[in-house]
Formats: structure tokens, sequence, C-alpha cells
């Protein structure tokens, strides 16, 4: 008995190792297949898992970032696994787990999944990882404990709290378990305080650039103590790239202000390092950010503000809380003074949003299809003797472009029309401060006398125009599907 009982032992040692090789890893990140995945996830009580794309940009940027994590965490001798799918080879697991962009990373806990909400650095995956399985702050007992803390992360902020039951203290560990992206430490040493020179009851955010450290002031409230570590935790000005844009839309600070340059023509230091006090000065009610326009990556961004390279460097300030509003200076003067002037003014309600419009082309009406501008709109849109159908459309859209032959056999059929005008407009070059597109393709009908606007919902057919012209709406379909807007991080 004693020798089958050893040989069983034996096996199972065996089937172990055996399953372990089943398990490739490239850079300490697991290789999951469907073959695999359900075994790693129960075999683990703690498991991350990145679905991507091979010719996906966003997961190139994260892959090294990802791979860093895995590493920190296996020096700290985690539970944690960090892993990835190939989803275009295991489109399986993709479907199972409704994956309809890349990356897209879930959570294993014991199995349960949950979805990553972190950010896309080294540093911020692992504070996400260890609060979600952890403490939301861990506690520095001693000096060592607090001097190993800081030095190991980017950006920490510690709360120097003896009595955990106070408002503050707990407003404190509230915010540290509503922010995932940075570590919080607590501590009630004597000794710690000293080295630190801290009065308990004070926050400070501690920093590996910019001035080292900040130390809150004012009312410890949780909503106070957000703003305050996402405004500190940033350098002074950000780099807008993968890696940051979570941090810089997902902030508690919605109104940025966005340098646009060319770091190959020298304009980080003629323009953006003598801002840096300016930054400081309004460091928690605007975010500077820069953008480099060489970058391919961020062409998009330049054509959503409108802008061409030629225009560079340049300003702009974008109000994330009013429909991205957008906000340009008068002046192409970039000197530190006038920065300084254009964001004074724009706190204090004084500059006009800028809208977008394109010139209008000379022959914008020869087409049964006429072709609007921002500035032309108005006056074609709400001429009240006409019904004026308005198709909003961006040009990478493809539902737009599957649109177009319809659309155009139904400026055909009113082209001779006294009282139809079918007519569109590009509504990434063209800004109307009455109307705001969200998707495209989205279609108005402006009505004639009293200039209603009616959504067209129905089927884009030419028969489900014409039925919504004459005014049969009983019988449409439902409405198609439409193309959202880019992401904020996706410009």
């Amino acid at each position: 008995m004693r020798l089958l009982a050893a040989f069983a032992l034996v096996l199972t040692i065996a089937t172990v190792v055996i399953a372990e090789e089943e398990v490739k890893s490239e850079d300490g990140v697991l290789v999951l297949t469907k073959d695999n995945f359900d075994s790693v996830i129960a075999n683990n009580e703690f498991v991350l898992v990145e679905f991507y794309a091979p010719w996906c940009g966003h997961c190139k940027a994260l892959a090294p970032e990802y791979a860093k994590a895995a590493k920190v965490l296996a020096d700290k001798e985690s539970k944690i696994k960090l892993a990835k799918v190939d989803a275009t080879v295991e489109p399986e697991l993709a479907e199972k787990f409704g994956i309809r962009g890349y990356p897209t990373l879930k959570f294993f806990r014991s199995g349960s999944q949950v979805d990553y909400t972190g950010g896309r650095e080294q540093d911020t995956i692992v504070s996400w990882l260890e609060k979600k399985t952890g403490p939301a702050a861990k506690e520095l007992e001693t000096v060592e404990a607090a001097e190993e803390f800081l030095k190991e992360n980017n950006v920490a902020v510690v709360g120097f709290f003896k009595d955990r039951e106070s408002a503050e203290a707990k407003a404190f560990l509230a915010t540290a378990v509503a922010i995932d992206d940075y570590p919080f430490g607590v501590t009630s040493s004597e000794e710690v305080y000293a080295k630190y020179e801290a009065k308990c009851g004070s926050v400070v955010l501690f920093k590996h650039f910019d001035e080292g450290k900040a130390v809150f002031e004012g009312e410890t409230t949780e909503e106070a103590l957000k703003k305050f570590v996402t405004a500190q935790a940033l350098p002074l000005i950000v780099d807008f790239s993968h890696e940051t844009a979570q941090k810089i839309f997902g902030g508690e600070i919605k109104s940025h202000l966005l340098f646009f340059i060319s770091k190959e023509a020298g304009h980080l230091k003629e323009f953006v390092e003598p801002a840096k006090e300016v930054a400081k000065k309004f460091r928690e009610q605007i975010l500077f950010v820069t953008i480099d326009a060489d970058q391919e990556d961020h062409t998009r961004i330049l054509e959503f503000f409108g802008m061409k390279k030629d225009e560079v460097p340049s300003l702009r300030i974008i109000r994330l809380e009013e429909d991205m509003a957008k906000y340009k200076p008068e002046t192409t003067d970039l000197s530190a003074e006038k920065i300084n002037e254009f964001v004074q003014s724009f706190l204090d309600g004084k500059v006009k949003q800028h809208l977008l419009s394109q010139d209008l082309p000379e022959d914008w009406d020869k087409e049964p299809v006429k072709v609007l501008v921002a500035t032309k709109f108005d006056e074609v849109a709400f001429d009240k003797s006409k019904d004026v159908l308005v198709e909003f459309y961006a040009p990478w859209c493809g539902h737009c472009k599957q649109l177009v032959p319809i659309y155009d056999k139904l400026g055909e059929k009113y082209k001779d029309s006294d009282s139809v005008v079918i007519a569109k407009i590009d509504a990434t070059a063209n800004e109307l401060e009455h109307t705001k597109i969200s998707s495209f393709p989205t279609i108005f009908l402006y009505r004639k006398g009293d200039n209603e606007k009616v959504e067209f919902k129905g089927e884009r057919t030419l028969e489900g125009f014409v039925k919504f012209l004459e005014g049969e709406n009983d019988e449409l379909p439902e409405e198609e599907e439409k193309e959202e807007k880019p992401a904020k991080d996706e410009l």
C-alpha cells in the first residue's frame, strides 16, 4: 500500500510538472490558449489576462510595460500571474469573454472575473493588482519599510494617521480604495513621522520627479484628496502617449491645455520648459499636456482640432465636461506671459469656444447633394420654406462610405424639388454650437415652417429615406448601427 501511495504521489508531481511545462512563458507572461486557459485560471488565485491582437498599436505599446510588471511581481514572489491571449489565434476565447477591442484586460480572482480598469504602465498595473489582492493602503510600521515603499514606487501617497477612526483617516482610506493607479501607505510610527518631517493628520505625495513631494493642504475630504492626488501624481507638463492617455483623460481635472509641438524642432526647450511655472500656478485647475506632432499616431488629434502640421507649435484648451469644447488663443505668441493670460482668461470665462469650419467650396450647391460647412449651415438648414435633410458624416466612417451611393440617389430624386434639400456636412471638420454629434452617420431633418429638428432612425435605403421625407414614419424599421466617435485616448 505504501508503495502504491508513493507511486501515486510521484505520478501526481510528474503530472503537475508536465502541466506547468505546457504553459509557455514570454518575458515572464504566461501564453494562454484554449487548451490551457481553464487550468491556469483554476490553479492560480490571481491572474490578469490581456486579450490582444499582434497588429494593434496599443497592444504593442503595452507589451514592454506588461512584461516589466510581470517581472516586478515575480521579484516580489507575488501570487499574481500575468498572462496573455492572442485573440486572432484564439477566437473562441475572445468570443467567450466578449472581447470587442484590443487590448482588453480581465482580472481573475479565484476564477471570478472583473474588468481591469487600471493604467498601462508598469507601476500602475502593479498598483492596481496589489490593491485588488490586498489592503488599499500598506501599513508602514518602520522607517525601513517606508523607505523601501517609496523607493520602489515612482509615485506613492502616504497618510500619517494615528487615529484610523477619524474622519480624515477614513477619507484618506476611501481615496486609497477609489484610486487604483497609485500605491497608498499609512503609518502611525513616530520614527516615520520624524524621518519625513510630517505631522499627524497630514497626507504627502512622494514622487521621483519635479519637486519630489507635495503636501496636501485644505480640508481632508475624499473629493479634495482625489483631486490632489490626480493633479500632483503627474508631471507638471505631461507628454501624451498610449501609456499616459488614461491618466490624462481619467483624472479629476477636466480642462487641459494642449501644447502641439515638434520635439525634433526643439520646441520642448524653446516653449514648454519656460511654461512650467505657469503650469505650476494652475496645477489643480488645468492639466498641461504636450502632443508631439512628429508622431504619425498623433495625426488624428491634429485633425480633431482642425490643425495642420505647419501650424505647430500651437496651443489649444479642451474642456472634457462640455462635449469636448475647444478654445483657441487669439495670438500665436507662446511666451509664458501670453500662456498665463490665455489660461487665466479661460478660467474667467472670457474665451469663446472655438468652432471648426471648413472653407465653403465654390461648387457646394452644384451637385444634387449639397455640401455644407459650419459657416453656411444655418442659412441652408433653417430655411423655413424647405425640408432640409442633413447627413453628419466622418470621412473615416465605414457606415458613411456605404451610404454614399444611396444618399446620392436620394439627392438625384429631389434635385429639382423646390421644397426638399438633401445635404451633407463633414462633422469632424465642422462644428455647430447648437448641434453636437456623437456617432456617424447621424441624419437630421430640419422641417420647413418651424425648423423642428427630427432625427432619421429608419433603414438607410432609398425607400426608407423617401418614406421619412414624405411623412410615412410608422412603418420604418429600426435604425441601423452607427460608428461612435473615437474614444478620448484614441483621438
